[in-house]
């Protein structure tokens, strides 16, 4: 029976650790999916709380509108700057 396993946790990678400490390079795991080390998730709550919270939206578009303004409300209130990016499909 075959069991799924992360590769930094297999066994050939636990018998590299100690090789690996001893030349200063020391592993920290997180767990699967940690919200708190995502910078991202705060900006959405953020913006969610604030710049969105109990609005109705249309459609996906308005959505987009309403997210691009609350970025920019955002930036101005702290004082860093927005740079939106479009990414065209292949």
């Amino acid at each position: 029976m075959r069991q799924n396993r992360s590769l930094h946790t297999s066994h050939l990678t636990r018998q590299q650790w100690q090789r690996w400490r001893s030349g200063g390079l020391f592993l920290f795991f997180l767990p699967q999916y940690c919200s708190e080390m995502n910078r991202i998730e705060d900006e959405w709550h953020q913006l969610k709380t604030h710049e969105i919270a109990g609005r109705m939206f249309e459609d996906e578009y308005d959505l987009a509108l309403a997210i691009i303004d609350g970025m920019k409300a955002r930036s101005v209130k702290g004082g860093y700057t927005v740079e939106r990016f479009k990414f065209n499909s292949a």
